[in-house]
């Protein structure tokens, strides 16, 4: 198998006016979380992938679980283009998980 390492980032900015609205944040928030998104700032979070097989199984996985209201925008950049992140102010983030298991997506 080919890998071409791909980054999604989803950039989102979601209502919080309503308890409605609070809970679906929390919701959408949740579920980048536990599909292996990391938070690189408030409200932008990325993933490692490993091709665009992936990638696309990724991207209709977030169509399906989007909020009702509100903005998501989704970005796929090359790892290589990825890396290229210029730092102006602050540290760079550590924007991998460090654990022993692996990830598997079907």
């Amino acid at each position: 198998m080919n890998y071409k390492f791909m980054r999604l980032i989803v950039f989102f900015d979601l209502p919080m006016l309503t308890d409605r609205d609070r809970r679906e944040y929390t919701k959408f928030h949740k579920y980048l979380i536990k599909n292996g998104f990391i938070m690189m700032q408030k409200s932008v979070y990325s993933k490692l992938v490993i091709n665009n097989v992936t990638s696309a199984a990724v991207r209709q996985r977030i169509k399906s679980n989007l909020p009702p209201e509100g903005i998501v925008e989704l970005l796929e950049i090359t790892e290589n283009q990825f890396s290229g992140i210029e730092y102006l102010v602050g540290e760079e983030q550590q924007l991998t998980i460090d654990s022993l298991d692996r990830l598997v997506e079907v």
